[in-house]
């Protein structure tokens, strides 16, 4: 009996190993040079907020791999296959001719602190929102321009 419960530490170990979470993903992705990679930081959205509104958001961050190698886009799916991040809980999955997308929120004192998208198929991408964004006003954009807008 001893044995089982060691070996299935020894699997949930290993599990726990090979997962990684979403920071480790945007780091791991965002070194590589044959990816466009786009950060719009703090200062940025600020002077953006004089001209528009930018509903909480501080920061965007953008990784495309249109340009890169097969092999970079098979681990991209692989890494986000194994993704495993307690603080994100899945909002969106979407799945349509070949193409998936997952939206992902992290959500503090009832704040959406990230919102990652993931996209994979045709166009690989991640798109990381932060800040400090009301619920309400994603429902907002997404009724604004979910008719045609």
């Amino acid at each position: 009996m001893k044995r089982y419960f060691v070996i299935l530490a020894l699997i949930l170990i290993c599990q726990a190993g090979n997962s990684q979470t979403m920071n480790d993903l945007f780091k791991e992705f965002s070194k590589i040079e044959q990816i466009n990679h786009v950060k719009i930081g703090n200062i940025t959205m600020k002077l953006a907020s004089i001209f528009t509104e930018t509903m909480g958001v501080n920061g965007i961050e953008v990784i495309e791999f249109s340009d890169c190698r097969n092999e970079i886009k098979e681990r991209f799916v692989k890494a986000i296959k194994e993704l495993k991040d307690p603080g994100f809980e899945t909002m969106l999955t979407s799945n349509e001719k070949g193409s998936r997308t997952k939206v992902m929120v992290r959500i503090e004192k009832d704040m959406i602190r990230e919102l990652v998208v993931l996209t994979t198929g045709s166009r690989n991408a991640l798109v990381r929102i932060k800040g400090k964004i009301k619920p309400s006003d994603v429902n907002k954009v997404m009724i604004d321009h979910g008719n045609g807008c």
